[in-house]
């Protein structure tokens, strides 16, 4: 049975977490490519289902202006993960308060900047659609932050 295993149970906790700190990041990220440091594409997912009015950037300023978003969202994003993480997923209390955010932070940071760099370089390098190259950093994120909040930032 599902609820005889805390680990699965778990598992499912830090998944939804994971998805509504995701679904702020994308919100985050969207609305600063879209009205602060462009980045989306005529093509883009987001650019066509709400049918929004771009303004066009070479793929240079795109990669640069896709770090700067994606740094924004990184900060609101991960203070709802924490939130969400202490509140109903993991055990605090293996560090003070301070030193356990923290290590939330520097770890979810040390994803995000490979994330970023990978989505950068794909849209640098091969012109990759801003939609897939952030998924592929989204993806990166999320395989490193479990094991790592996990193991080493909270109580199991």
């Amino acid at each position: 049975m599902i609820t005889d295993n805390p680990a699965l149970i778990q598992f499912i906790k830090y998944a939804v977490a994971g998805a509504l700190a995701t679904m702020t990041h994308i919100v985050v990220f969207h609305l600063a490519g879209w009205k602060i440091f462009p980045v989306l594409q005529a093509k883009d997912l987001a650019v066509r289902f709400f049918k929004l009015t771009i303004t066009a950037t070479d793929d240079a300023a795109r990669a640069r202006n896709s770090m700067i978003c994606n740094g924004i969202a990184f900060l609101i994003s991960n203070m709802v993960a924490y939130i969400i993480n202490v509140a109903w997923v993991f055990h605090g209390g293996r560090y003070n308060f301070i030193l356990e955010i923290l290590f939330f932070y520097a770890v979810s940071g040390i994803s995000v900047f490979l994330g970023t760099l990978l989505m950068s370089v794909l849209i640098r390098r091969y012109g990759l659609l801003t939609t897939y190259a952030f998924g592929a950093n989204i993806l990166a994120e999320v395989l490193l932050n479990y094991v790592v909040r996990k193991f080493f930032i909270f109580s199991g």
